[in-house]
């Protein structure tokens, strides 16, 4: 299968690349350089060029601070172009799965987010992909929205390497403890992605890493695993202000992958263990 994968330079896009090579598929890695997606004729054209049997959208901007000063440019390209895309994979008949995120609830309660729960997006960031995700559902068909949170891969900023980072300089570090969530490994994500996408299994999903932990309950795992000596005191998210607000909630039901047949993610501590050895730390 031909697979055109936007924001081949990112974490996930980089992995996905990789995974579907590796199964014998035709992987059409593209970042801004080859295809801007604001620029709706740049996507006519690589798309229409390239003929892929299907897309995978991971571009994104994903800066969620910065967002909140730059709304026009992070619309542009979460909405915007996400719309590009799926208007293009309407007309060729090509089926797209979009990369989402959690920040599309409203990031209250403690019950897991269902795929179908009501959209109430917290801030800039969460509000242009939650455009993404109507673009894609009021074009297609034929498409995936895949939520994901709390990424890490091999390629780009994450907030192991920020730790990892810290902890060389810091004896002490301070990492909020109230807000909820699933670490996600791009490797084992890129894997479940291209299980879904060989598939017609449509509809929405929710795909993290199994087990959940507070921000500072992943700090304290990765200075373990990392065999770091860094204290690491619990604070609250009020005591940390940021210009975006986070979710407290961002647990995700997976029920749905089960039901349709594929594997779940393992364990976020393993991921977290496997990803220490990959980037040889």
């Amino acid at each position: 299968m031909k697979v055109l994968v936007t924001g081949v330079k990112g974490q996930l896009g980089h992995d996905v690349v990789n995974e579907l090579e590796k199964r014998g598929h035709q992987a059409v890695g593209v970042d801004i350089e080859e295809m801007d997606i604001t620029d709706e004729a740049s996507v006519n054209q690589v798309i229409r060029e390239n003929l892929p049997e299907a897309v995978i959208h991971c571009a994104a901007y994903t800066a969620v601070d910065a967002a909140e000063d730059n709304v026009e440019l992070c619309r542009r390209v979460n909405g915007d172009g996400t719309r590009n895309i799926a208007k293009v994979c309407r007309d060729l008949d090509i089926k797209m799965m979009y990369i989402s995120t959690d920040y599309v609830f409203n990031g209250q309660g403690t019950r897991p987010w269902e795929p179908d729960d009501h959209r109430e997006p917290l801030n800039v960031y969460g509000q242009t992909k939650c455009e993404g995700e109507l673009a894609v559902e009021e074009n297609l068909e034929k498409y995936f929205i895949v939520r994901i949170a709390w990424v890490f891969g091999v390629n780009g900023k994450n907030f192991i390497k920020t730790m990892l980072n810290l902890g060389k300089t810091r004896d002490t570090l301070t990492v909020v403890a109230d807000q909820i969530g699933s670490p996600t490994y791009t490797y084992d994500l890129s894997r479940l992605l291209v299980d879904m996408i060989e598939t017609d299994k449509y509809g929405r999903y929710h795909a993290t890493n199994e087990g959940l932990c507070s921000w500072y309950e992943f700090a304290c795992e990765i200075f373990r695993q990392a065999g770091m000596k860094v204290n690491v005191l619990p604070v609250e998210s009020k005591d940390y202000p940021a210009k975006a607000t986070r979710p407290m909630n961002s647990r995700m039901s997976k029920e749905k992958l089960t039901e349709n047949g594929f594997k779940l993610l393992p364990p976020w501590q393993d991921a977290l263990s496997r990803y220490l050895k990959e980037i040889e730390y």
